[in-house]
């Protein structure tokens, strides 16, 4: 995975975050017939026509592209609930509003790949984006009360992509204030070079019998 071995970068590409929201459920209507498909990671169907049912995101996308269905949009997804969201949020200036933990990879993939069954798809896009603007607000406002006395950092109903953004740089503010606190723990390499051991004293040393 990416960023695994760098603890300075995020932990997952946005691409690897987006492909971990694929597997989410969403609901479809199909506009077809297709028997059962018996996959890794489940059972989905059998699809008929005009009957819903729920698969992965990856599959509905799939399915989309090909002509075979309609995506149902996410009821937190519209309008009403959206508003309701943004102004919670604005109001609340320390807590966030639960949201699916993939809601900006959902949306973005369903607005690429699923335009005309968004009614209303640019105010929805804009709602989205001002809701990420006033999230994104609040972490950085919550990021600047840390300090020295800071053992741990608590963010309650943050997405995936806020995480993947905010952990490392949670991580290297600790480490550093911990370090800045705690010199003896750390050992410097150029401080272990000039260690010796010392030697007890013995007396004369005694020749060796031959």
């Amino acid at each position: 995975m990416a960023g695994q071995s760098d603890p300075h970068v995020s932990v997952f590409s946005a691409e690897e975050v987006e492909f971990l929201a694929e597997d989410e459920m969403i609901e479809i209507v199909p506009n077809m017939t297709m028997d059962t498909l018996n996959l890794i990671c489940g059972d989905f169907g059998p699809f008929l026509p005009q009957i819903a049912t729920h698969v992965p995101l990856w599959l509905a996308v799939a399915l989309k592209k090909r002509g075979k269905c309609t995506i149902r949009l996410p009821e937190w997804m519209s309008v009403d609930k959206l508003t309701d969201v943004l102004q919670t949020e604005r109001d609340s200036t320390r807590e966030f509003q639960p949201l699916p933990f993939h809601y900006v990879e959902i949306s973005r993939l369903l607005f690429d790949h699923a335009r005309d069954d968004i009614p209303d798809i640019y105010m929805v896009r804009s709602l989205i984006e001002d809701i990420r603007n006033v999230r994104f607000h609040k972490v950085e406002t919550g990021l600047e009360t840390i300090s020295a006395r800071t053992h741990a950092v608590k963010l309650k109903n943050l997405s995936a992509m806020e995480v993947n953004i905010v952990r490392p740089f949670v991580v290297r503010t600790l480490q550093a204030f911990f370090k800045h606190d705690s010199p003896e723990m750390i050992q410097q390499p150029e401080t272990m070079t000039n260690i010796r051991p010392q030697l007890t004293s013995r007396g004369p040393r005694r020749e060796l019998r031959r």
